[in-house]
């Protein structure tokens, strides 16, 4: 390969040296730090022969080469040379489009919760529909806590994915979750509701479904982390966690958490003169903005407002007619993005959570969809916009609080014209549907891709066979410690098996030695992946963790060097487990054949816990 060429093509992809403003790599990517992201084509990219991926995380763009990546990097440095400064990359960076990334990076690993939760929500509200299940019943109460556990502790679920985002320690990231959560807090103020932290003032508020105060929280962390690290070393370990809960959490509370609260009320007060002065304009600002208001956690602060409507006018027309706007709206985007993807995971996520969002429980689709796609969400956006107008011109009234969708139409059937509302309602949903598909459809997002399809796999098959490949090998171990599937590795790389097949190990102590008999091709200079080729010919890549390259070989004490001959289990690099985690990283070790195409199957034939030298993996001709 002219890995010259491939260098040349990869930066006129990226938008050349003058959108560069750094470049690295790892055991298997470039890492580049953009200028303007939207100026590379990743459709292009990913065509090209040599690129086996693209991925955007962590503020990061990175182009997975595989273990030539080194053999890329050295002519593709030299044509980048000294690259831009950074005021011209942060003047032409786009704030709105990081934060909606990171906003969407953090809610990816969250897929799994969210639709398991709105799924169990939609099945629910259709039993309750039908008459199948007496919401008084105990048995409904059990299932309604199981489907709201995820959306109720969304906190700490995302605490979880910010602090591995921010590089923060994510015990203490979760910690915090904790404090927003504690069930005391919400009782602390007694009947007069105040409440106060030496004198200060805390804002009485709700946090549970909230994202953005923790986010706000993990991203202040990370700085604090940062500006605590230059405590003296011997007592870091110590005062760094406690400093860090001690001063933070109190500003939470005080500070970043009502923000929220605050802006919601500011929000109850303007749609409440809004709605005297232009009554449909209601309507349209919660069809278009009601996604980011929910995220907030600012909707808490329209309840009030909701209810002082039902009870003094009977029916509600500032926030419910605009939310069933967007909630169709979401469902409408994620059934577009359903039948344009060519992913057929993304393609079956979409489809369950589109369903689910018209029925009326749109985080599955929101969160697993449409944010994390981006594009979407601005089609989601418009399409709640014009379906909101189309309500507020109606006249669309609510009679019932609730989650609006198809699930719950009930809630518009009242007044003295039931019907005639209902029809209303209607209208609003099939404007929002159509407005929001279409939009989607026009704005479009970036697919993604199967990395190895069945047709391939059979090819690869069939190629082996040809050339005589037939050998089978085995590859063993390299660590103590317990499997999980590469699908479960949180980055896309290893997970979409873009690399190739293989598990992931999370060790239980920081020994790692060779799984198989034969040569080290590589270790890299920051000692966190090591690739060996066996003398069967099978290609392995150990990755020690995810992101550890950011570390710079702090933690990591290597026994070989490139070109070492070894046997099954000699010892290739120490690592400090503890170390590493303090450092906010995951020690899950991916160990992947790279060559896996070159093999009809390459099959896990060990789980649970394993110790070093055992058989974990076969590939078969």
């Amino acid at each position: 390969m002219d890995y010259s060429q491939l260098a040349q093509t990869i930066l006129k992809q990226i938008g050349g040296k003058e959108n560069v403003r750094s470049v690295g790599h790892c055991a298997t990517r470039l890492r580049f730090e953009l200028v303007d992201e939207s100026k590379a084509d990743t459709a292009a990219l990913k065509a090209v022969k040599g690129v086996m991926g693209v991925v955007s995380s962590g503020g990061q763009y990175q182009i997975i080469i595989g273990s030539d990546v080194a053999c890329v990097y050295q002519p593709l440095s030299a044509m980048i040379g000294a690259g831009t400064t950074a005021a011209a990359a942060a003047k032409n960076e786009k704030i709105g489009s990081k934060i909606i990334g990171t906003i969407a990076g953090i809610f990816t690993p969250l897929i799994s919760a969210v639709i398991a939760g709105g799924m169990l929500k939609a099945v629910l509200s259709l039993l309750t529909v039908f008459s199948l299940l007496d919401p008084s019943t105990q048995s409904y109460a059990i299932l309604s806590l199981i489907s709201d556990a995820p959306f109720y502790f969304l906190p700490f679920l995302v605490a979880f994915t910010a602090s591995k985002k921010f590089n923060t320690n994510t015990i203490i990231s979760m910690s915090l979750a904790g404090v927003l959560l504690y069930p005391t807090l919400a009782t602390l103020g007694g009947e007069t509701g105040q409440v106060f932290f030496f004198g200060i003032p805390v804002v009485s508020a709700t946090y549970s479904s909230s994202v953005i105060p923790i986010i706000l929280t993990v991203w202040v962390q990370s700085y604090l982390e940062k500006l605590f690290e230059k405590i003296w070393k011997p007592i870091r370990s110590i005062l760094k966690p406690t400093l860090t809960l001690l001063v933070l959490a109190p500003a939470m509370l005080i500070a970043i958490g009502p923000l929220g609260t605050w802006c919601g009320n500011l929000l109850a007060a303007g749609l409440q003169w809004i709605n005297a002065v232009v009554p449909w304009l209601p309507a349209v600002i919660m069809g278009a903005f009601s996604p980011l208001i929910i995220m907030a956690g600012m909707h808490y602060s329209l309840i009030p407002l909701a209810i002082s409507q039902a009870t003094t006018l009977g029916y509600i027309t500032i926030d419910l007619p605009g939310m069933l706007a967007a909630n169709i709206a979401q469902g409408a985007a994620a059934l577009c993005v359903a039948i344009k993807t060519k992913s057929a995971n993304l393609k079956e996520v979409a489809t369950s959570s589109g369903l689910t969002a018209v029925l009326g429980i749109t985080e599955p689709a929101m969160y697993g969809v449409n944010l994390r796609l981006k594009r979407p969400f601005i089609g989601v956006m418009i399409g709640g916009a014009i379906g909101g107008l189309v309500a507020g011109l109606l006249g669309l009234r609510c009679y019932a609080p609730g989650s609006p969708g198809l699930a719950s139409m009930a809630l518009f059937i009242g007044g003295e014209e039931p019907i005639a509302n209902l029809t209303k309602a209607l209208i609003t949903v099939a404007v929002a549907f159509v407005a929001a598909f279409v939009a989607t459809w026009i704005l479009g997002f970036e697919d993604e891709t199967e990395a190895f399809s069945e047709k391939n796999d059979k090819l690869a098959m069939s190629e082996a066979v040809v050339s005589g490949k037939m050998n089978a090998a085995q590859i063993c171990s390299p660590l103590n410690g317990k499997i999980v599937p590469l699908s479960e590795v949180n980055d896309p790389t290893f997970a979409e098996e873009i690399l190739g097949k293989g598990v992931a190990i999370i060790p239980s102590d920081g020994h790692l030695v060779s799984p198989v008999k034969g040569k080290v091709i590589q270790i890299f200079e920051t000692l966190h992946a090591v690739s060996l080729v066996s003398d069967d010919g099978v290609e392995v890549l150990l990755h020690v963790g995810l992101d550890t390259v950011k570390l710079n070989g702090q933690f990591f004490k290597a026994h070989v060097k490139n070109g070492d001959s070894v046997q099954i289990g000699t010892p290739l690099v120490d690592f400090d487990v503890d170390g590493i985690k303090s450092e906010g990283y995951d020690v899950v070790t991916p160990v992947v054949i790279t060559n896996s195409m070159e093999y009809g199957d390459v099959l896990t034939v060990n789980d649970g816990e394993v110790q070093a030298g055992n058989t974990i993996i076969k590939t078969i001709a």
